[in-house]
């Protein structure tokens, strides 16, 4: 569903702050396949992430989604293959809109405007059913402004409406960083029932180890541009955080200085 090439991307090429943040990175990504990624602050995570997003394009290499060379389309243009939630509640939202408005600018994303009636009673009872099953306390609160709620009930609803059309690819940039522990722990709740559900492909930046571990199916983790660790099945099921960190070491030669990661 997602195939990396040999990607390459440098910052302020020929200055003396060049940086290069993805060194020659190579990545397959089989239908509905969970990965999360891992890595300390500059090791090239978000970047990777972003480069596959479109939001700039890579110097070399290729990117494919679900066999189609996205690798020179726009952002807007990959959207049509890619969910996306941001570290941000505020974003992916229309605050001054209420829940079931927002849903249905969702539902209806890529159909054609038309002179239709504004929310049909079915597509509400759809909504109700949906945002019920996820137990957020929202499925009667249809008419509630999405700017009044809760950070952690408007990431929620955020992955809802950026799942509604089942992305070939969902991307998760740090989701739930900007929330409190407990609230962190339901939204992932959330995204594990919403991706086992669609059978989602998913690629997930955290910088919580021990959530890297716990969720998804497949963990990889980067430093400096480069993919150093590529853990999944039996194995993954029995990492633990110290387990990872020697791992780290080993492959790396040094040792793993984000003190948030390793602590949560």
């Amino acid at each position: 569903m997602l195939r990396i090439e040999n990607i390459k991307k440098t910052f302020n090429p020929g200055t003396i702050n060049e940086k290069m943040a993805l060194d020659g990175v190579d990545l397959n990504l089989e239908d509905g396949e969970f990965v999360t990624v891992i890595g300390s602050n500059g090791a090239g995570k978000s970047t990777l992430l972003n480069a596959i997003a479109g939001v700039w394009l890579v110097d070399e290499g290729k990117i494919f989604i679900d066999n189609v060379d996205v690798t020179k389309l726009s952002e807007y243009k990959r959207a049509v293959y890619i969910g996306r939630v941001f570290q941000d509640p505020m974003m992916g939202t229309a605050a001054d809109m209420w829940i079931e408005e927002n849903l249905a600018l969702a539902h209806r994303r890529g159909q054609r405007r038309g002179l239709t009636p504004g929310i049909l009673p079915e597509e509400r009872e759809t909504y109700k059913l949906l945002l019920k099953e996820f137990d957020l306390g929202l499925e009667d609160r249809l008419s509630t402004k999405v700017g009044l709620l809760s950070g952690g009930q408007r990431q929620a609803l955020t992955l809802i409406m950026a799942t509604l059309q089942s992305p070939k690819l969902l991307l998760l940039d740090e989701h739930t960083a900007a929330l409190d522990p407990k609230t962190a722990a339901k939204v992932l709740e959330v995204t594990d029932k919403i991706v086992e559900k669609s059978h989602l492909t998913t690629f997930m930046v955290t910088h919580n180890m021990k959530d890297a571990i716990s969720h998804g199916t497949r963990l990889l983790m980067l430093n400096n541009g480069k993919i150093i660790l590529d853990i999944k099945g039996e194995e993954k099921k029995k990492l633990t955080v110290e387990k990872l960190l020697e791992k780290f070491e080993q492959a790396s030669g040094e040792e793993f200085t984000n003190d948030a990661a390793i602590l949560g």
